[in-house]
């Protein structure tokens, strides 16, 4: 009874609770398969309070969707907080993406979002600021350039673990970002890659 009087005193409150109860649902079992009926039983509302809230199905996705989006930036803020304390080097950034792999709800949370991003082009705008935010904080120190290929290094990483049963080893990621991070002088023992010549056509012979 006290939650039913806090609900109807707070209608902000009950559509915050539609709005989570429709991101764990987006989690759990994806955008496509959302439904008023499915939002409303997990939010233990009525089926007429989401379209109270919500017009269409449409503007619950959306408000779901932004609220899993800022999860996913206040885990990217607590790790350039982390990254920056210590330095922004490959070994600070394999241990932090280490420990990320390790929180299963992040994983889910990253693939709802991602995963929708595919099929709606208005969710790719959201799902790109997870990327466009790391490098916001590895351009300062390794440049625009390396900073977007180890982006890009780290989103392939997240996905590895979205499909493989056995996480990636630190010094894998950390040797990864090494090579994409650090800048190759003159001294470098390793030379190019040039691919070899090809062999001289064989001569005609006289018939």
């Amino acid at each position: 009874m006290i939650t039913k009087a806090r609900r109807r005193r707070d209608p902000e409150a009950r559509r915050r609770e539609i709005v989570e109860a429709a991101a764990e649902l987006i989690v759990e079992i994806g955008v496509d398969a959302l439904t008023h009926r499915k939002v409303a039983a997990r939010a233990c509302v009525p089926l007429g309070a989401t379209t109270q809230y919500f017009d269409t199905l449409d503007d619950l996705r959306d408000a779901a969707l932004g609220f899993l989006v800022r999860e996913i930036e206040m885990r990217i803020e607590a790790t350039r907080q982390a990254v920056e304390s210590v330095g922004v080097t490959p070994e600070a950034l394999a241990r932090l993406i280490t420990e990320s792999l390790a929180d299963a709800r992040a994983l889910e949370t990253d693939r709802a979002v991602v995963t929708a991003a595919v099929h709606d082009p208005r969710v790719r705008e959201l799902a790109r600021r997870w990327s466009d935010q790391v490098v916001e904080f590895i351009a300062p120190v390794h440049g625009p350039d390396r900073a977007r290929a180890a982006a890009v290094f780290i989103d392939g990483i997240l996905w590895h673990a979205q499909i493989s049963d056995d996480p990636l080893e630190e010094s894998l990621i950390r040797d990864g970002l090494a090579g994409i991070l650090t800048p190759h002088t003159a001294s470098d023992s390793s030379e190019p890659y040039t691919a070899p010549a090809a062999s001289p056509a064989p001569a005609p012979t006289a018939s």
